[in-house]
């Protein structure tokens, strides 16, 4: 064999080894859904330039028996940028509950027709088949904490539902919260995986369970 055969053989390889890596990051991207921990909160990794957070296992749990609670059996509920949310309501609900997620991260397009593709920019720009207030309760978290993004989520979340929602976001966000869909501060304190630096709050706009804050 020639130098020239030998130096082939090392290109291939190291082609080989490119291909292998950007594959393993491709299916670190992209998780089975397939395994028996399809649904657990951080099965896919938080990405901090999307501002993504995901909630505590309590926190979840808490948000998704409420949101079943709510919807009531045979019922719909919408997650708006609300990932953990969902993943909690897919480990919880049985036949309960029919439960959608609404969410800019395409990896979560792993759960199938229980994904949809939204951006907040564009509030309205949903699939033909979702129809206006279609859904029982919705529980969203705009992911900035910013007066626009409030607007343009709470714009998608008076399209969506058919009364009852559920907010979480910041405690500074409080007044325009009330303002844009009328609701209230929860006694009940949603808590992440993470230590954030600002206060976190969940809001309703009807008797939840999650208790009146006084």
């Amino acid at each position: 064999m020639s130098d020239s055969d030998d130096d082939d053989v090392l290109q291939l390889s190291s082609h080989t080894l490119a291909a292998l890596q950007e594959f393993y990051a491709e299916q670190k991207q992209h998780p089975d859904p397939s395994g028996d921990d399809k649904y657990n909160i951080g099965v896919i990794e938080e990405n901090w330039q999307l501002s993504q957070f995901w909630y505590s296992q309590e926190t979840a749990l808490r948000l998704a028996k409420e949101a079943i609670a709510a919807a009531g059996e045979g019922g719909r509920v919408a997650c708006v940028s609300t990932p953990s949310v969902y993943q909690k309501l897919r480990e919880l609900r049985g036949e309960l509950v029919s439960v959608c997620l609404f969410e800019f991260d395409r990896r979560f397009a792993v759960y199938g027709e229980d994904f949809i593709f939204y951006d907040y920019s564009r509030p309205l720009d949903l699939p033909g088949d979702v129809a206006a207030h279609s859904f029982d309760v919705v529980i969203a978290d705009p992911p900035y904490l910013s007066a626009d993004c409030l607007k343009k989520t709470a714009e998608t979340v008076r399209y969506l539902t058919r009364g009852k929602i559920l907010l979480c976001t910041g405690a500074v966000m409080e007044e325009e919260a009330a303002r844009l869909l009328g609701v209230t501060p929860c006694s009940f304190l949603p808590t992440h995986r993470r230590v954030l630096a600002n206060e976190f709050r969940c809001y309703a706009n009807y008797d939840s369970g999650l208790g009146h804050d006084v």
